[in-house]
């Protein structure tokens, strides 16, 4: 594949998981809509940013992607082969090529192990290398990450939650991936070790040539990796456009409240600008509201909202919404695209580890 083809296709993708109630025999009674319906695709060599308020389906997309729980429909394309479906054996060479980087740093490591034997078993698993050579590798790929070759035989305990963050991460490598998918990979940490595991991330991406689905709850973050922006509410993507376009202009009420809520270093313009703060809770993905998911909450909704849910349509140079009332559409549809293809996309600077992201 050439860098910018589509690496990753996702298809009107569902995962529902049902609610069953019953003594003797157990009944369906309704299902919960984690993900409902999302369509999204990543390039080769591309950053996708998926971002939402806990509960909204992020991790149950993630792990349906890479298939570790089975969706109830849809399509997941990888490389232009289809995933769903494929038995697990049919899956294992796939997934050499898919790797994931989790959320906690310290439940995801297992604490009987060594660090060399957490690393180097999926060497071993998939046939890479044998003996002394996994032994070399796997102290290779801790070099990269920053780590020592020392660190080789310790336990996970002795290890800070950015330095297991970072084994989190050789292992991810170890079997030379074409697509990460990083779940909330530093939202556990403190800010100047999310600093570091960010300049890390981006640095072996270069290196490598990789492909990312960052997940992220911090927009700051999300917006410093990722060439694309895809928001989530209740199960579905509500807006999908570049990075830049997205954050100057959103066009979902939605997207607009996520990005009052990111601070600005200048206490002057913090404190002026208008904050948009949402009136009650998400609603339960058991029950989602009838019309468009978010009209409960939405200070724009009419009564079209409660009744027709709204497609996701191109609101200009690719920026793509869900909403009968969209926000700075005009402004939306002037702006040129900054993206384009991860060959020709902006020049990335490091965070500086005295920055909040």
């Amino acid at each position: 594949m050439s860098k910018g083809d589509p690496l990753l296709e996702v298809t009107d993708l569902v995962k529902h998981f049902p609610i069953k109630s019953g003594v003797v025999f157990d009944r369906e009674v309704g299902r919960v809509r984690a993900v409902d319906g999302v369509s999204l695709t990543l390039r080769e060599g591309e950053t996708l940013g998926l971002v939402g308020e806990s509960g909204c389906g992020k991790s149950t997309l993630c792990r349906a992607i890479l298939q570790l729980t089975a969706p109830t429909s849809g399509s997941v394309r990888f490389a232009g082969e289809e995933l769903v479906g494929r038995s697990r054996r049919a899956l294992g060479p796939v997934r050499r090529q898919m790797q994931m980087i989790f959320q906690d740093p310290f439940a995801s490591l297992n604490p009987r192990r060594r660090i060399g034997q957490i690393i180097g078993d999926p060497i071993e698993m998939h046939g890479l290398a044998s003996g002394a050579e996994v032994k070399r590798r796997v102290q290779d790929l801790l070099d990269r990450v920053g780590l020592q070759a020392e660190h080789y035989n310790r336990f996970p305990h002795e290890f800070s939650g950015g330095q297991r963050q970072r084994i989190g991460i050789a292992r991810a490598l170890a079997l030379k991936p074409k697509l990460i998918i990083a779940d909330e990979p530093v939202s556990a940490l403190d800010v100047s070790v999310q600093a570091q595991i960010v300049n890390l991330m981006e640095d072996l991406q270069d290196e490598f040539g990789l492909s990312y689905l960052f997940v992220a709850h911090d927009l700051g973050v999300v917006r410093h990796v990722s060439d694309r922006v895809a928001v989530m509410y209740l199960g579905k993507v509500v807006e999908s456009a570049d990075a830049g376009d997205l954050y100057r202009a959103p066009v979902h009420p939605y997207s607009n409240a996520l990005l009052s809520a990111v601070p600005i270093p200048d206490p002057r313009r913090n404190t002026a600008r208008e904050r948009i703060v949402l009136e009650g809770d998400v609603p339960s993905p058991s029950d989602p509201p009838p019309g468009c998911h978010f009209h409960t909450r939405c200070p724009f909704a009419t009564d079209v909202c409660t009744v027709d849910e709204p497609a996701l349509l191109d609101h200009g140079t690719g920026h793509l919404a869900a909403c009968h009332h969209p926000r700075n559409v005009d402004a939306a549809t002037a702006l040129a695209p900054t993206g384009g293809s991860p060959a020709t996309r902006r020049d990335r600077r490091h965070i500086p580890l005295s920055s909040p992201g």
